[in-house]
Order: C-alpha cells, then sequence, then structure tokens
C-alpha cells in the first residue's frame, strides 16, 4: 500500500503499542511481524490472540470511542499502519473498495473479539476448551457442515491460547474428551466426533455453575 506510507508505525520487540482501559484514538493494520492482544481477567494477565501481518486491531476507537478493552503488545518487531478518525475517513473516501474489506473485518472482529471473551469467562476448564471448538465451528467458513463431526487443522497451542490455559492444562483436560471418544488428536489437526454432543457438554457445565449461584 505505497500510498499509506505515511501512516506508517513501527515497533520494537516487547514494546507497548497501547494499554487496556486508555482512550483509543486510533486502529492499527498489520504490515510485518505479530501484535500479542492482553486482557485482565480477575487480576491474571490473560492471552486474548497472537494477531498477524495483515489483520486489524484497535477498531473500537473508530467505531464507538470506547477505552481499549486489551493492551496490545509487538508479540516481534512489528510495522503498522496506524489510523485515526480523520484519515480514516480519507481512507473511506478515497479507498472505497479497501474501505469495504476494512468494515468487513471489523464485523468479523468485533464479533470474534466477543466470542473470545466469553469463553475466558467460564471457568470450568474442560467446558473453555469445548467452547473453543464451538466457536471455531462458528467462525470458520470453509468447514465441512454435512455432518455432525468437524476436522480443525489447529495444535494444543492454538487452543491454549483462545482458552487463555496453559499447553499443559489443554493437553491434561482435552485427554478427557479424548478418553471420552469426543475428541481425536493429531499433530495438526483434531477431530470433534459430534459437534450437537459438545454443545450440549457446554451449555450443561454453564447451567450447573448458574445452578450454584442461584442457590
Amino acid at each position: 500500500m505505497p500510498s499509506f506510507e505515511r501512516f506508517a508505525k513501527t515497533y520494537k520487540k516487547g514494546s507497548l503499542i497501547f494499554a487496556e482501559y486508555e482512550p483509543g484514538e486510533s486502529f492499527y493494520l498489520i504490515q510485518t511481524g505479530q501484535v500479542q492482544l492482553i486482557k485482565v481477567i480477575n487480576g491474571f494477565e490473560k492471552n486474548l490472540d497472537i494477531l498477524q501481518p495483515g489483520e486489524i486491531f484497535g477498531e473500537m476507537a473508530i467505531l464507538d470511542n470506547s477505552p481499549r478493552s486489551a493492551s496490545a503488545i509487538a508479540y516481534s518487531d512489528v510495522s503498522l499502519l496506524e489510523f485515526n478518525k480523520e484519515n480514516f475517513e480519507v481512507l473511506m473516501n478515497g479507498n472505497p473498495e479497501i474501505a469495504l474489506v476494512l468494515l468487513k473485518t471489523f464485523v468479523r472482529r468485533i464479533y470474534a473479539q466477543k466470542r473470545r471473551f466469553m469463553i475466558l469467562t467460564i471457568d470450568d476448564k474442560q467446558a473453555k476448551i469445548a467452547d473453543v471448538f464451538l466457536m471455531l465451528d462458528e467462525t470458520s467458513p470453509n468447514l465441512d457442515r454435512s455432518t455432525e463431526m468437524r476436522t480443525f487443522e489447529i495444535t494444543l497451542g492454538e487452543v491454549a491460547r483462545w482458552a487463555g490455559m496453559t499447553v499443559n492444562e489443554v493437553e491434561d483436560n482435552i485427554r478427557k474428551f479424548l478418553d471420552q471418544g469426543r475428541i481425536e488428536i493429531f499433530n495438526d489437526r483434531m477431530i470433534v466426533q459430534n459437534m450437537t454432543d459438545l454443545r450440549r457438554f457446554v451449555h450443561t457445565r454453564r447451567s450447573r455453575k448458574n445452578d450454584i449461584y442461584i442457590h
């Protein structure tokens, strides 16, 4: 995007791009490198995501003037394009094709962030892991949905990232699904035998927690 060079920013690995709760005035498009999103939940830092080149973050600053919902840290040396409200309007008016891509990205990102936050609020570790698969089923457009079986091309590390857990915690808890015949694990993929069954599992665990609070 040569015409956007004046919007370019660079950050060294480990640098804070913005902090949770601070006012937001800009959003960013990653050109090179990776950006980590971290949120504090119940006093503990949770890894929300590690974003890749071509992804957008911080967009809520443009959409509703809300404070930052998470901290963004340069996971490696990164180069970004920074857009504020003023130059976003220039972008919208002067580059409609790119603007349309950004708007579609906004919609996907808003849903994905809310969905991932829902996962992090689950206390039951098995249910948290199961809900990761439900989220992937909801947000992955190219899955074969001709049956209840789903194949997800993910690793234990990626499940841990989405669930805000360590790899060891995920390995210990997902083994229970393996023993029950609900999930098969391979080096580069995992197979859920029945998504409806997994959805019921998450719902039951959530309901059990609510019943404890009610009584």
